[in-house]
């Protein structure tokens, strides 16, 4: 049975300063990308395989799998369900807002003009379906909120276990397929 391996994408500007990114298209710092090659050297010192890579369209995670696609020599492919959630208008605000952190209890709550929880779900449980039927060993590199998602089909979690469910940019973490 097949696996999947969760990245992170390395560090922006706005995680510098705290910000949700969210859908907003921002880009890589320097520091960033060095954290993808670096991150595809541990992946080839760690000699983790995958038939592919797949990318969220967004500019922080495409260059971080084509940072780690060109170490490895792994093939990178996007894949629009690997976008980041929209948080509408709470983008571009404090990550650690009071309400912001109230907001992302409300998995049906929109955000005025975002995507909901269940949405994103439906969508990325969708494509872990997919990836599970083909039997490939696929390396998806995205964002925090996809984190989140995809460590819930995985794992049982309670509403705030979900709601601070984090990992650090670049991140490695593996998940088998039953």
């Amino acid at each position: 049975m097949g696996c999947v391996y969760f990245v992170r994408h390395g560090e922006t500007v706005w995680n510098v300063e705290n910000k949700i990114c969210g859908a907003t298209d921002i880009d890589l710092t320097d520091k960033g990308h060095e954290q993808a090659v670096e991150t595809g050297k541990r992946i080839l010192a760690e000699n983790i395989k995958a038939d592919k890579i797949l990318y969220s369209p967004l500019v922080r995670a495409k260059k971080t799998a084509l940072h780690i696609s060109e170490i490895t020599g792994i093939t990178a492919f996007e894949e629009p369900r690997l976008k980041e959630q929209n948080f509408g208008r709470f983008e571009g605000t404090p990550r650690d807002g009071e309400e912001f952190r109230v907001a992302k209890g409300e998995f049906i709550c929109r955000y005025s003009g975002g995507e909901s929880m269940l949405h994103l779900a439906q969508r990325i449980y969708n494509l872990l379906d997919d990836v599970k039927a083909s039997g490939e060993t696929c390396i998806l590199v995205a964002h925090n909120g996809i984190a989140r998602v995809v460590n819930s089909y995985f794992n049982e979690m309670t509403n705030d276990e979900y709601a601070n469910f984090g990992v650090k940019n670049c991140a490695v973490l593996k998940y088998e397929f039953d």
